[in-house]
C-alpha cells in the first residue's frame, strides 16, 4: 500500500510498543475522581480514568478494559472500553442487565489506527478486536487517533451520559454537550481513499440507543452485558475471561457456573453457525430498539437475541409503514431473496431516511453487509 499503513503493522506497533510502554507508566498516579451530575469537568483527564502517560493512553488502576463478543459498528471506529466502580462497591449478576452500583463509570474510547498523512486506516474493528484483541491495557499514541471518549455515570437516578471530543493535537478530550462532527479519510487495504463525515452524537441522543426500555426513556449499558462480556481478554497480567476477572476484582457477585453462562459469538467467527453469528450482530446493532420495550416495539420487527418467533424475525412480515425505508420491497425478509429483504435495503443503505441503525454511522458495514445477506440467501421457504 502506496499511502496506508496495514492493519498488521499497526497491530505490532501497538503490542510491541506497549510492551515498552508500560515500564516507563508504573508510576503513581492520582486516583479515579468520581463528579457530581452538576459538576462535569470540562477535561476528562480531570477524571483520572485513562490517561496519557509517556506517549501510551492507559486506563488508572482498578479501570478495568474489556471487549465484546461483537460490538455496535460505528464507521469502522475501534474502541476502548473500561469500567471502574468505587471502592467496596461491586454490581450483582443478572443474565440482562447486572445491577450497577451508583457510581459506577463507564468508557468507551473511539479511534482508529493512523495511516499516512492525515488519513486513517480502515480495519474491520469486530474482527481485529476480537483476533487481535489489545495486549495490556494500553494504546500507543503513535500507532492511533483518539476521535471520542464517552462516559456513562451511574447515578441515584439513573445513567448519564457525558461526552468528550479529542482535540487536535491529541493531548486532551473536551466535554462536548452538543456533540461534534469531525472529517476523516479513511484509506483502505487497496489504497483507496475515502472521506466521511464522524459524527459524535449530543448527550440527548445517547437517550436514541441506550433507552432500550423506551417507555422508561432511562437509558442503560448495552454492551457489558453477559452475552456480550462472556469471552477471554488478554488483560496485562494475562488472558482471562472477563466474567471471572470483574469477579475476581470485586466488580461482580452472584456469577454462575461459566458452563451455564450466555455466550454469543463474534460476527467475524466463521467456526461459528451463520444463524447464531447473523443473530448475534442483529442483537448488538439493532436489538437494542428492536424489543418488545424498545423505541421500535410497534414495528413489530423484533431482533434481539431471544427471539424465537420467526415472523417476528422479519420472515415474510410486512412493514407496518411502508415509505421511502421499505425501498419498494414487500417483506422485512425473503427467505434466498437478500436483494428483495426490507432487512437488507436499510442496513446497505446510506440514505438518512432509510438507513439502519438511524444513528451512530455515516458508511455501510461492507463486512456485516456481507453476512447478513449470507444469512438471507440461506433461508429456505418462499413468502408467496
Amino acid at each position: 500500500m502506496n499511502n496506508s499503513v496495514s492493519w498488521g503493522g499497526v497491530c505490532l506497533l501497538i503490542m510491541g510498543a506497549v510492551t515498552l510502554l508500560f515500564g516507563g507508566c508504573d508510576k503513581h498516579r492520582p486516583p479515579v475522581t468520581l463528579f457530581s451530575m452538576d459538576t462535569i469537568p470540562e477535561r476528562l483527564s480531570d477524571w483520572n480514568l485513562v490517561n496519557i502517560i509517556d506517549g501510551a493512553f492507559i486506563p488508572n488502576d482498578r479501570v478495568l478494559p474489556y471487549g465484546l463478543n461483537t460490538g455496535l459498528f460505528t464507521d469502522y471506529a475501534h474502541k476502548l472500553r473500561t469500567v471502574w466502580m468505587p471502592m467496596g462497591t461491586s454490581a450483582n449478576y443478572a443474565e440482562e442487565q447486572f445491577d450497577y452500583p451508583v457510581g459506577t463509570v463507564l468508557t468507551k474510547t473511539f479511534y482508529y489506527p493512523r495511516g499516512a498523512g492525515e488519513t486513517v486506516v480502515r480495519t474491520d474493528s469486530f474482527a481485529s478486536d476480537y483476533v487481535v484483541g489489545r495486549r495490556g491495557e494500553a494504546l500507543d499514541m503513535q500507532a492511533v487517533r483518539l476521535v471520542e471518549t464517552r462516559l456513562l455515570v451511574k447515578r441515584e437516578n439513573g445513567w448519564q451520559a457525558i461526552p468528550y471530543i479529542w482535540n487536535a493535537e491529541q493531548t486532551e478530550a473536551v466535554y462536548e454537550i452538543a456533540g461534534d462532527i469531525t472529517p476523516l479519510k479513511l484509506v483502505a487495504d487497496s489504497g483507496e481513499v475515502s472521506t466521511f463525515t464522524y459524527v459524535v452524537p449530543d448527550a440527548n441522543q445517547c437517550a436514541g440507543c441506550h433507552a432500550d426500555n423506551f417507555t422508561g426513556k432511562e437509558i442503560s449499558p448495552l454492551g457489558p452485558r453477559a452475552r456480550h462480556l462472556n469471552r477471554t481478554y488478554p488483560y496485562s497480567s494475562g488472558t482471562e475471561n472477563q466474567l471471572s476477572h470483574w469477579q475476581k476484582a470485586g466488580y461482580l457477585r452472584g456469577v454462575p457456573e461459566l458452563a451455564l453462562l450466555p455466550s454469543l459469538p463474534s460476527y467475524a467467527d466463521t467456526s461459528k453457525p451463520l444463524e447464531n453469528r447473523a443473530r448475534a450482530y442483529l442483537d448488538i446493532n439493532c436489538g437494542h430498539c428492536h424489543n418488545p420495550a424498545g423505541a421500535a416495539d410497534t414495528s413489530g420487527l423484533m431482533l434481539h437475541y431471544s427471539e424465537t418467533d420467526r415472523r417476528k424475525l422479519g420472515l415474510c412480515k410486512p412493514p407496518v409503514a411502508a415509505g421511502t425505508g421499505s425501498g419498494g420491497r414487500v417483506f422485512a425478509i425473503v427467505p434466498g431473496e437478500p436483494d428483495h429483504s426490507i432487512l437488507n435495503f436499510r442496513v446497505e443503505s446510506r440514505d438518512p431516511g432509510a438507513m439502519m441503525p438511524e444513528l451512530g454511522r455515516s458508511l455501510v458495514h461492507e463486512e456485516g453487509v456481507d453476512l447478513l445477506r449470507q444469512w438471507v440467501a440461506a433461508m429456505s421457504g418462499s413468502c408467496s
